[in-house]
């Protein structure tokens, strides 16, 4: 059974994933990708494949270290993906779209699919079922709302999300919370109810880091998985890396 490393470069952290086969195994946070940390997993998984999935600029000599020593694969837009990218410049569509794109694809393949990241911003992302990635829409993050309450205003405070919160917030912080929380949840409600005038049966997927704090929040049915992105950069890994 062969070992893939799906490695997730985003703008907040840089992560690894170890696949067997199929199955998901581990996911590891990663300090600098350096050429030290890069070899220290090549020793320690003696993954077949990798494949990079970067929105950041990231240390050159790890793509040099995973090429030599597996059959590595980098995301961009002349990858072969399993659905086609009918989009204006579709050089311009973020990695971690393809990927999430790509997990919905392979998860329900023939079915229409939205997607939802919610990292840095809150992308959303829209498949049918020929399957062809339509694309969507995309909206600040939790941490990029809380930021931008407290650096464009002269009083209120950066504060950390928390998941036990009421409706009505009795002081900042809970207005705060409040306020953002609630306010995207709301936002993921409204767009879902957007998509389903226009289609009537997709599914809907969720994942990202912020997760956890807006699944009780939802009203709508949601397949939820933080290892989204992963399965994607799998799946693709599969179509790239044969």
């Amino acid at each position: 059974m062969e070992t893939t490393l799906c490695f997730d470069f985003g703008n907040t952290r840089l992560k690894c994933a170890v696949f067997k086969g199929r199955d998901f195994v581990e996911e590891k946070v990663l300090e600098r990708a350096d050429a030290a940390e890069i070899q220290g997993l090549l020793d320690t998984y003696k993954p077949d494949k990798s494949i990079l999935s970067s929105v950041i600029h990231h240390p050159p000599e790890m793509e040099d270290l995973l090429r030599a020593q597996t059959r590595f694969h980098k995301l961009n837009h002349t990858s072969r993906l399993p659905f086609t990218t009918p989009v204006g410049k579709p050089e311009t569509i973020g990695a971690d779209r393809l990927a999430l794109v790509s997990a919905a694809v392979d998860l329900f393949p023939g079915h229409h699919n939205l997607a939802i990241g919610l990292g840095t911003c809150i992308t959303y992302n829209f498949v049918n079922n020929e399957p062809a990635f339509l694309g969507g829409s995309i909206s600040p993050g939790m941490l990029m709302r809380f930021r931008a309450m407290h650096e464009q205003t002269a009083l209120l405070p950066l504060i950390q999300a928390e998941s036990a919160f009421p409706l009505v917030g009795y002081d900042t912080k809970t207005n705060l919370l409040s306020g953002v929380i609630l306010g995207m949840a709301k936002e993921i409600d409204g767009i879902i109810e957007a998509y389903a005038l226009k289609y009537r049966n997709f599914n809907v997927l969720l994942t990202g880091g912020d997760m956890g704090f807006f699944v009780p929040h939802l009203k709508n049915k949601i397949f939820a998985d933080p290892n989204l992105i992963y399965k994607g950069l799998y799946a693709i890994s599969e179509y790239n890396n044969c």
